[in-house]
């Protein structure tokens, strides 16, 4: 839950277990999309378990696809997939560093005395 706006800032040992949590959260979100990603490959191509790892977290990682896709299942999947890997790289990017943007907020919105060390 945010901190009220003219509230002290919390301390650093609070903070960084925010920032620990949120960072928990965001490999929580990667868990689950390459999940989703190694099943899709394994069902719509029926690439082994761990090609379909290889390809889901190359997509996933930005690098792009590794295998060549054969069937129009499998090639409507690679690019659903590629798209909503771009949208996770997004959201993750936007839980990790939310506590950082919002301590930044919340200092540039206090006077100077009211900062705890």
């Amino acid at each position: 839950m945010p901190d009220p706006r003219h509230q002290l800032l919390i301390p650093r040992h609070q903070f960084f277990g925010r920032l620990a949590r949120h960072a928990l959260g965001g490999v929580a979100i990667l868990a689950v999309a390459l999940a989703a990603g190694m099943v899709g490959y394994h069902w719509f191509e029926g690439m082994p378990w761990i090609d379909s790892f290889e390809s889901a977290a190359m997509i996933l990682g930005g690098m792009g696809p590794v295998a060549e896709v054969h069937t129009t299942g499998g090639k409507l999947f690679a690019g659903t997939y590629a798209l909503f890997a771009g949208m996770v790289f997004l959201a993750v990017v936007g839980v990790v560093f939310s506590p950082v943007v919002h301590r930044a907020m919340q200092r540039f919105h206090l006077d100077d005395d009211a900062v705890a060390p």
